[in-house]
């Protein structure tokens, strides 16, 4: 008999039991659920929502192994430097690298899943309900989202507020107003914010037990701008990812074949993506102008900031992770089409507005998406009604000529 077999058998036995939801968790995770919908209003499809949020985690693993190699890249260039001729991929894509890279995130991939699924399970045992599928791709962003040196301790109980909190007090998956994961990083933003600053380079803890982390440590290139200085990495270096950050942050390159990849399997909205992009772009002329307009003295901890290239703002920090993986959640978002492109509009126009105006903490997406969040319902309301009052105007104009026929 095989192993699918013998599951189904097994769950007609545990179907009546407690501990039920857990264990068609696990069954249906392995393989599509065998239910069949006899009546009522029902969507066919060849797969499910799990298989839904794998084709997510899917876009996101290649940039959780670059981040692998490049936390090593890091932690190796604030120790060692390199020469200026080096050649970048040759000392990247090193086994030592990724080593140094496995051993800080993984653990933080593993307490992201451990806890958050087993607050999942707890609160499927205890309502009787089966185990939703929505934190498959949120304990993945997680880990992607913040600082690589964040306490596991620190991480387990954001993760505990952020999905007790920001889901499971909504009624669960699809019924959260707030993205769960961005949930997960602002309680850790406003409750350790020293931590969540994400402005220094880490450094692996063994080099900080040798006394030598203040003198390697350094700003990131958001860090360094909100402070007043520069920074000294190529545009080739930013878009391609070897530069310090958030874990998932860094590749601009990865993250748009990943959101080429979520279109393509019409995951992600390309509306709310393409309109982000936009958005971001205008506030970040708007600011090049008011700098190239000298409306503003470049003494002023505002112009570093307002200086950089309108372009450069996708290329550096969080703002295009955040457009791909974040502004593109299908329950939190807008739902009407034309109130997507509103919605992406106002997350990328808010970030960069955001990113200059908060030189404490120089990175604006995660608040403007949480922000946008809130309002998403609120736009739609407006855009059906618009549509609404439209066809109402159509109706009367049609009776109105048939009635001078």
């Amino acid at each position: 008999m095989s192993l699918k077999n013998k599951l189904h058998l097994l769950k007609e036995k545990y179907s009546d039991k407690k501990y039920a939801p857990a264990f068609n968790a696990l069954h249906t995770f392995l393989y599509t659920p065998n239910e069949t919908t006899h009546s009522g209003a029902h969507v066919r499809a060849v797969d499910d929502l799990k298989r839904t949020m794998n084709t997510v985690i899917t876009a996101l693993i290649p940039i959780l192994i670059f981040s692998f190699f490049n936390a090593g890249y890091q932690h190796y260039s604030a120790i060692n430097g390199f020469p200026s001729d080096f050649s970048v991929l040759e000392h990247f894509l090193t086994l030592d690298n990724f080593l140094v890279g496995l051993v800080t995130i993984l653990p933080l991939v593993v307490i992201s899943y451990g806890v958050g699924l087993g607050v999942e399970f707890l609160f499927a045992v205890i309502k009787g309900h089966e185990v939703e599928e929505g934190y498959l791709v949120t304990g993945m962003l997680v880990p992607l989202i913040i600082p690589v040196d964040t306490p596991l301790w620190m991480l387990a109980i954001a993760v505990i507020f952020g999905v007790v909190i920001g889901k499971e007090v909504f009624g669960g998956t699809g019924m959260n107003i707030l993205n769960p994961a961005l949930t997960i990083r602002a309680f850790l933003f406003f409750s350790y914010p020293t931590w969540m600053s994400g402005d220094k380079v880490w450094v692996h803890q063994a080099v900080e037990r040798a006394g030598t982390a203040d003198a390697i440590s350094g700003e990131t290139i958001l860090g360094s701008l909100a402070q007043g200085a520069d920074y000294s990495y190529s545009v080739s270096d930013m878009f391609f990812g070897f530069i310090p950050g958030s874990v998932g942050e860094t590749s601009t390159f990865l993250i748009l074949l990943g959101g080429l990849f979520l279109i393509f399997t019409k995951i992600g909205s390309w509306r709310i993506m393409l309109s982000a992009v936009i958005g971001a772009l205008v506030m970040g002329l708007i600011f090049n102008g008011v700098v190239d307009a000298g409306w503003i003295h470049s003494s002023s901890k505002f112009y570093h900031l307002m200086s950089l290239p309108y372009w450069q703002h996708l290329i550096v920090g969080g703002l295009a992770f955040g457009i791909v993986y974040m502004a593109t959640d299908p329950v939190t978002a807008a739902q009407t089409e034309k109130g997507k492109w509103y919605y992406g509009f106002l997350i990328g126009f808010i970030s960069v507005m955001i990113r200059v105006f908060n030189p404490a903490y120089p990175e604006g997406v995660f608040l403007a998406i949480l922000l946008m969040n809130v309002f998403a319902p609120t736009i739609d309301h407006y855009v059906v009604r618009g549509n609404v009052k439209r066809r109402l105007k159509r109706t009367k104009k049609s009776i109105a000529n048939l009635e001078t026929v």
